[in-house]
């Protein structure tokens, strides 16, 4: 079975010129959950200031009456956000890194080496507060610019390889591989993708795509067949 996570609530309205007011948010989430969605990536725990589509992540959350068998997801990029997403009902958090160091750098002001001790941290507060899969919100971890990046161009499945074995030894519950800016195509989907099952055999996998070249579904597909069973 392949499990999908929605992410449109988040990833599609960030780049929306038009803000919608939490309520607007919440009520979209909730027809997305009417139409069958499970998994939704909900909000974004980033300031208003650089991502004003995604202000008012609180007031979202606190709009959504608790659904069985659904699961809210909320973004963050650095610790500041992960306490915030804790002081909300979301589900799951997922911490947003880089496979570079010029998109940390531009997105969260962090290198690669800086987004792993962040993560580092996130994990160790978790368990000093006493955390667990089954008391704290699940944790995933999402890698950006996997297939290439806007500022340092081509990544290779190498440094994918060590990133993925890096941050699944901390324990996290789902390692997201991203095409941020869509240049993937599924030779490449095929061969990272076995290169992050190789460095991280019990990890489970999610792969986010974009449509950017008209490639999105054929690399969909093409991690499917690697043995992928989250989109």
């Amino acid at each position: 079975m392949i499990e999908l996570v929605e992410v449109s609530a988040r990833d599609g309205l960030q780049n929306e010129k038009t803000v919608l007011e939490p309520a607007v948010r919440a009520d979209f989430v909730q027809r997305l959950e009417a139409a069958g969605a499970r998994r939704i990536e909900a909000v974004s725990f980033v300031h208003p200031k650089y991502v004003p589509q995604m202000a008012g992540a609180e007031e979202v959350m606190a709009a959504l009456p608790r659904a069985e068998g659904r699961s809210r997801i909320g973004l963050v990029l650095n610790g500041k956000g992960y306490d915030r997403a804790l002081g909300t009902a979301v589900d799951e958090v997922n911490v947003a890194m880089s496979a570079t160091d010029g998109f940390g750098l531009k997105n969260q002001g962090l290198s690669v080496d800086q987004q792993v001790q962040m993560l580092s941290d996130i994990v160790a507060g978790r368990a000093n507060a006493g955390g667990s899969p089954g008391a704290a919100p699940k944790l995933s971890a999402t890698l950006s610019c996997v297939w290439g990046c806007p500022f340092d161009g081509e990544v290779s499945v190498q440094q994918v390889s060590d990133l993925v074995a890096r941050i699944a030894a901390l324990g996290v519950e789902e390692i997201a591989l991203a095409d941020t800016i869509g240049v993937g195509d599924p030779w490449s989907v095929t061969k990272k993708v076995e290169a992050a099952r190789k460095a991280a055999p019990d990890a489970t996998l999610r792969l986010h795509f974009h449509d950017t070249r008209n490639t999105g579904l054929a690399n969909a597909y093409a991690g499917v067949e690697a043995g992928v069973d989250v989109l």
